[in-house]
């Protein structure tokens, strides 16, 4: 599936916000890859904004860093309507 150009940008912010999350704990994509129970290639894509992850995989990073789902999208615009495009 190809994304607008605004989608690139958040998933590329929040993917930003997840390497943060991570870097701020001292702990490398292979810890954040078990506390998450996610393949470490995975958090990588998703850090880089390379994959729309799913929100089975948002509780499951929300969980690994003990925040509420809200909290890892801290400072993440949202998209506005037409910003699809």
């Amino acid at each position: 599936m190809s994304y607008g150009r605004h989608e690139l940008r958040f998933l590329r912010m929040f993917g930003s916000r997840v390497r943060h999350l991570r870097l701020a704990r001292a702990w490398s994509q292979e810890e954040l890859a078990f506390r998450s129970n996610l393949h470490r290639t995975y958090i990588g894509a998703v850090e880089r904004g390379e994959r729309n992850i799913a929100a089975l995989n948002l509780r499951k990073l929300g969980a690994a860093f003990h925040i509420p789902l809200s909290e890892l999208f801290s400072g993440v615009p949202t998209l506005e309507k037409g910003d699809d495009k």
